[in-house]
């Protein structure tokens, strides 16, 4: 991968990042409900994580012409999502509300972020890029995978409360 592709990467996916924090940081200020916030508020940590993470390797790559050679273990993300994503969180989001809406969006900017990294690990042939970007693309699915797992339940809901189901 050339240089400046590969600086070019890590600004668009800092800029991504960035993005998803302030967002996520903004929906959680405007919900009423403890359990939706809390639910915003760790995916907005989550993203300031990976800004520190994209901002070193951005740092390192500019002087070094290199990644820094990472750890990246398994995403914490599912667990807890788990922990914060009850039954109770899922009833308290209104499906035709503000959080509902935030979802979709959120669902959007996930998927342009998985799309971003994927491409980016497939085309590198650096190691180091190749597995920070992979790992990025496996945290920012199971972020996605939390919020289609969210509107699922949001247009179940939908449905029973209108009598939308076929039998």
């Amino acid at each position: 991968m050339k240089q400046n592709t590969s600086l070019e990467i890590l600004k668009q996916a800092i800029l991504l990042e960035r993005r998803g924090k302030a967002f996520y940081r903004k929906v959680a200020e405007k919900t009423e409900s403890k359990g939706v916030r809390d639910v915003f508020e760790t995916m907005a940590a989550e993203e300031q994580n990976h800004i520190d993470l994209l901002s070193e390797q951005f740092k390192a790559y500019g002087k070094e012409k290199k990644f820094i050679p990472g750890n990246y273990k398994e995403s914490d993300s599912s667990r807890v999502a788990s922990n914060v994503l009850t039954r109770e969180i899922k009833e308290k989001i209104s499906a035709a509300g503000f959080e509902a809406a935030a979802i979709s969006a959120a669902i959007s900017m996930e998927e342009h972020a998985v799309k971003l990294y994927s491409e980016s690990a497939e085309t590198t042939s650096d190691p180091e890029a190749k597995a920070l970007y992979e790992w990025l693309a496996r945290w920012e699915r199971e972020h996605l995978g939390l919020l289609l797992d969210i509107d699922k339940a949001l247009r179940e809901k939908i449905w029973f409360d209108n009598q939308f189901w076929p039998f």
